[in-house]
């Protein structure tokens, strides 16, 4: 069976956006400066960022799929332009189901409403390829509640954000065994194998 992983880029302080997201600004006020490491040093940290986008499969919420709080737009498809950097489908977890939406370059939209059944699909599709939980917060959240997420790979950004969307809030019991660390400039990678509610 495929391992389900995480990556998730969030502050010292446990926030992975910022207060008051919006369609002008969907990290939230500074969000965008948490990722200043993929952008302004991605040779220094391509292992990492290679990472991320070797999945076979993603997970993410619908904040992440944008484009604001709220029911989208039926034309909406996404952030990330005409060809999304996933090259894989991708589940969007959501309370207003619509059709999936092919995107280029082998992306696909899903649109499905509960975080099972989105894991379930995911992994088929993933074809024994890692599924990736992509993000926010509450869908990573969620998904650590309720243990199925095998790794997590956080990439702390030395910065303080004090309010936002946080991490790890209502996660219960979650043991983190440390498995790998490196550190550049602008980020600390830290990659732990996560045990807790569900895990042997």
């Amino acid at each position: 069976m495929s391992r389900v992983t995480c990556d998730i880029t969030m502050s010292v302080d446990g926030y992975v956006a910022g207060p008051n997201q919006s369609a002008e600004k969907p990290l939230g006020e500074r969000g965008e400066l948490l990722h200043r490491w993929q952008f302004e040093q991605p040779e220094a940290n391509i292992t990492e960022r290679e990472g991320i986008l070797s999945a076979g499969a993603y997970i993410m919420g619908r904040n992440m799929f944008g484009p604001a709080k709220g029911v989208p737009a039926e034309n909406w498809t996404g952030w990330w332009g005409d060809e999304p950097p996933y090259h894989a489908p991708v589940f969007v977890l959501t309370h207003h189901p619509r059709a999936s939406v092919p995107m280029q370059g082998g992306t696909t939209f899903h649109f499905v409403t509960d975080i099972e059944s989105a894991l379930t699909q995911a992994r088929e599709a993933a074809g024994g390829r890692d599924v990736a939980i992509a993000g926010g917060a509450a869908t990573v959240n969620q998904y650590l509640a309720a243990g199925l997420i095998d790794e997590l790979r956080l990439h702390v950004a030395p910065m303080v954000l004090g309010a936002g969307e946080r991490l790890f809030a209502d996660v219960g019991d979650l043991d983190l065994e440390p498995a790998d660390a490196r550190a550049t400039e602008l980020v600390t990678h830290l990659t732990y194998r996560a045990s807790g509610p569900g895990k042997d």
